[in-house]
């Protein structure tokens, strides 16, 4: 359902059963909620200053080569809104190796 490097990949997928209007059952499926973990296993990196008008998107090219693993950044810092992260100007960063063992 998704690829092996998303943040979803290994989450279980729960189902809901419900009653349409007219009384027929439908299934719901869906991914069970993903937490960020406590302890993300990865060693840091680098320190990065944010700047001005600075892109999460391409602060995660520049470290990891993918844009599409900034919630690995967001694991690290510990943030559950990723543009919270270069909202301010100075702030830094924890760019973290991946933990490959995980998704």
């Amino acid at each position: 359902m998704f690829a092996p490097t998303s943040r979803y990949a290994n989450l279980p997928v729960a189902q809901l059963v419900v009653l349409d209007p007219d009384g027929r059952p439908r299934t719901i499926r869906y991914v069970a909620r993903r937490f960020v973990p406590r302890d993300t296993g990865t060693a840091a990196l680098v320190v990065h200053r944010v700047v001005q008008g600075e892109r999460l998107d391409n602060v995660t090219a520049r470290y990891l080569g993918d844009p599409t693993q900034f919630w690995r950044i967001c694991d690290v810092n510990r943030a559950m809104r990723p543009e919270e992260l270069v909202e301010v100007p100075g702030r830094e960063l924890t760019i973290a190796l991946p933990d490959l063992s995980r998704p």
